[in-house]
């Protein structure tokens, strides 16, 4: 088993840092570039920068805050928000970006991720997929949960399956996927296993597991029970409830493989 990331997460608005409940009520936690460094130093894997207002406002990446950002944390760098074609995630790319998130614009024209991929390659593309629960009303029951695909921060429903959704960006050249359980976002109340291991199980590259992480018992159960390859979070690191040594700690004490914290960040 390959090591299992451990990735700190930055919602950007308006250029700062900020971290709500299920993408509202949102409070500032800081300075993109500052946590990103930090977080580097602390012994982050990878970091993800979402500017999570371009979609809903129909703008671009803010292009000057990632290219600071990437200047200060020598890590790999996922960047999400406001990619609408090849052009804009090469200027993504060339702000500092490793690779590029797409989530709005690909559900909005799914040929999005195949010309990407083939321009940069599947490893540089990273479908995000924000997934609610439908209710019993809507074909799911307690044994069978089913989740819809969310756009614009969680304000607009889809219609789409998450799981087949999965399936079909993977098919056109998706080389990750960052799931984010819309439900548990922000609540603390654990990772939605359930989700993630529906969709795992159904496609042969990386899962990324997001929302509802409190403590390291969601993140081995993260990758125990969901099958994620790596495990992402953002209250718990900003506030420092935990850090990152101490989730790794404990997920090696679990038994699952991770990259060791650099003495510097101990």
């Amino acid at each position: 088993m390959l090591a299992v990331r451990v990735v700190p997460c930055l919602d950007v608005a308006n250029g700062r840092v900020v971290k709500g409940t299920r993408f509202v009520d949102l409070v500032d936690e800081g300075d993109p570039p500052q946590l990103a460094e930090r977080y580097a130093r602390e012994g982050a894997d990878e970091i993800v920068f979402l500017d999570i207002t371009a979609a809903p406002e129909g703008r671009g990446t803010l292009l000057d805050i990632v290219e600071r950002t990437a200047r200060r944390a020598f890590v790999p760098l996922t960047v999400g928000g406001g990619v609408r074609s090849v052009l804009e995630m090469r200027d993504v790319l060339r702000a500092g970006a490793d690779k590029v998130s797409l989530n709005t614009a690909a559900v909005a024209g799914p040929d999005l991720v195949r010309r990407c991929a083939r321009r940069f390659g599947s490893q540089a593309v990273v479908v995000a997929i924000d997934a609610r629960r439908r209710p019993a009303d809507r074909g799911a029951t307690q044994e069978t949960p089913a989740w819809e695909v969310v756009v614009k921060g969680g304000r607009e429903d889809t219609g789409l399956d998450a799981v087949a959704w999965a399936e079909r960006v993977v098919a056109l050249g998706a080389g990750e996927l960052l799931v984010t359980s819309i439900d548990r976002d922000g609540t603390q109340a654990g990772y939605d296993t359930a989700l993630l291991r529906a969709i795992a199980d159904r496609v042969r590259v990386p899962v990324v597991a997001s929302g509802g992480a409190a403590g390291p018992a969601d993140f081995i159960a993260a990758v125990r029970e969901g099958g994620a390859s790596a495990v992402l979070a953002a209250s718990i690191f900003h506030r420092r409830q935990h850090s990152i040594a101490a989730i790794k700690a404990a997920m090696a004490a679990a038994g699952i493989p991770v990259r060791a914290v650099p003495e510097v960040a101990a």
